[in-house]
């Protein structure tokens, strides 16, 4: 089912009923942007104050264990209603948005965010949205409520990488397996894998062949880290795979003149860079990017490497 048209009349019917979302959405009109340019492509790097509460999130194990879980049902706003997509997860509008529509897709049950298991289903959504990148941030990797399963999703068009993918200089073909194209990116200073194919069990084998492969390399991890973005363009499904070695840059933690309030995540992996803080949107640099993408992603190479039997 094409969820498009009904989202759209749910979002428009909160706007209308709750005061904080449609004040944070007319916000983003005077959210201040700018470009850097790497050549081949470019990132923006979003000033947006009413992210802090994500970038900043303490999501180390006693701190979530302390507040209450402010994606479960009974802990939400009485204004933020939900549209039921199956039986387990509810759409919600996002209250603090990056994207024009941005929003949240939650389980119904309080549990892990953990992927496995839930890929089919991430690949289901973007069927249903098909005007939206659906995304997912592992717990160890930007999602700001670790202990509760859920995806977001933002408009498309809004992300650099969507566009970049279509420049052949930037990706090169692996492998085709059962018809799913296995492209690795080069010289994109994050490393990536994409897939690319029509059959959702195909993609299913793949990116199952790919997790845990990717799961060796990270035994001690709840999950092995790793964002993902999914969305539909013409008749095949696109999946950008961002596998990481850590959650947050040194930059992050620095406390002097040298802190970078930035915690990558997959919009920011995607090529929309955000920053809660004036300071840091003025400041981020080129150089400061690319020791940001080498510290959170792997390389190339490495990316190759969780492929090698599929070649």
């Amino acid at each position: 089912m094409d969820y498009s048209a009904k989202t759209e009349e749910f979002f428009k019917t909160q706007l209308d009923d709750w005061p904080l979302a449609r004040t944070n959405y007319g916000l983003l009109d005077r959210v201040r942007i700018r470009e850097i340019d790497f050549g081949n492509y470019r990132v923006i790097v979003q000033y947006n104050p009413e992210r802090i509460r994500s970038s900043a999130a303490k999501v180390d194990t006693r701190s979530v264990e302390e507040r209450p879980c402010f994606l479960c049902d009974v802990n939400r706003p009485p204004e933020q209603t939900g549209l039921r997509f199956d039986d387990d997860l509810t759409i919600l509008v996002n209250p603090f948005p990056i994207f024009g529509r941005h929003l949240t897709i939650v389980s119904g049950i309080h549990r892990d965010q953990r992927i496995a298991g839930h890929f089919s289903t991430m690949l289901e959504l973007a069927g249903a949205l098909k005007d939206f990148v659906i995304f997912y941030n592992g717990p160890q990797c930007g999602a700001s409520a670790p202990d509760h399963f859920h995806f977001q999703a933002g408009n498309l068009g809004f992300l650099p990488i969507e566009k970049d993918f279509e420049n052949d200089k930037l990706t090169k073909l692996l492998t085709i397996w059962a018809g799913t194209e296995i492209r690795i990116w080069r010289n994109y200073g994050r490393g990536i894998a994409t897939l690319k194919g029509k059959n959702v069990m195909s993609l299913e084998e793949v990116f199952s062949y790919f997790h845990e492969k990717f799961r060796l390399f990270q035994p001690d991890k709840p999950e092995p880290m790793l964002n993902i973005l999914a969305y539909v363009s013409g008749d095949s499904y696109i999946v950008h795979l961002f596998p990481r070695r850590q959650h947050r840059p040194a930059q992050f933690f620095d406390e002097g003149h040298g802190r970078i309030l930035l915690s990558p995540a997959s919009v920011d992996l995607g090529g929309v860079l955000i920053t809660p803080r004036e300071e840091d949107f003025s400041k981020l640099t080129k150089h400061d990017l690319e020791d940001i993408f080498n510290q959170v992603c792997l390389r190339d190479d490495q990316i190759e490497k969780l492929f090698v039997n599929f070649r």
